[in-house]
């Protein structure tokens, strides 16, 4: 007569990751485990694991053999070596988040980007930052989403290539709809394409290069009110 099932021997579970991990192995993999999608360094790994450095080293490369374990980038350190649980994907503190692409900066999308909010705030004249965030997700030209913080570090890179200039709301005019004192955004260039910078108002001043400047004076026949070039410069 056989056993009732409930009392059956319990069968071990092969196909957990450990079971054919040597105990050094299983020390340092539940030590990068435990980490999560932040991963470890290994320096700070040999301290919790409290091993001596040739078995930390021959047990991460058995781990990564078996497919536990993967080394990722951590943009922050990059000479450093950082390991993580094969089951996580790092973190956006690891990777960069979406500014990076494979641990690098990623210049293309990053100016991708900036075009595409140059022409948004071009579009709306005058916007704050909560409206070009709807904007750009009402136009879905962007496939990933922004943070509220992302968008403020786009912004500053605008408005430091002078593409856009940031300016508080006076409540009248075209800020009618907008609180005084409210940071609101606009167009610096036509189409909110890259331009050029201008030449200063004050470098380009007629003056340092006027051959009369000798004989000019506030009320002379040689005047900055009678100087039509000066007059232009004033309406630059």
């Amino acid at each position: 007569m056989s056993r009732p099932s409930a009392l059956k021997r319990k069968q071990p579970d092969s196909s957990s990751p450990s079971e054919s991990l040597t105990e050094h192995e299983k020390i340092v993999y539940s030590v990068i485990r435990s980490k999560q999608d932040m991963g470890i360094w290994t320096r700070d790994m040999k301290k919790e694991a409290n091993l001596p450095d040739n078995l930390v080293g021959k047990s991460i490369k058995s781990l990564q053999a078996k497919n536990l374990i993967k080394e990722v980038v951590n943009v922050q350190s990059k000479g450093r070596k950082h390991y993580m649980a094969a089951e996580f994907e790092p973190s956006k503190e690891l990777t960069g988040g979406d500014w990076y692409s494979n641990g690098t900066l990623d210049k293309d999308y990053i100016t991708c980007v900036k075009d595409g909010f140059a022409k948004i705030i071009y579009q709306l004249k005058v916007a704050t930052l909560e409206g070009i965030s709807d904007e750009v997700k009402k136009s879905g030209i962007f496939k990933t989403s922004f943070t509220k913080q992302q968008i403020e570090e786009i912004l500053r890179v605008l408005v430091l290539d002078k593409r856009v200039t940031a300016v508080k709301s006076t409540g009248m005019g075209e800020f009618g709809s907008f609180p005084v004192g409210k940071v609101c955004y606009k167009s610096a260039s036509k189409g909110g394409s890259k331009r050029e910078p201008k030449v200063g108002a004050m470098a380009s001043i007629p003056c340092g290069v006027c051959p009369r400047i000798s004989q000019c004076t506030p009320d002379g026949i040689i005047s900055p009110r009678t100087c039509v070039y000066f007059t232009k410069w004033l309406d630059f």
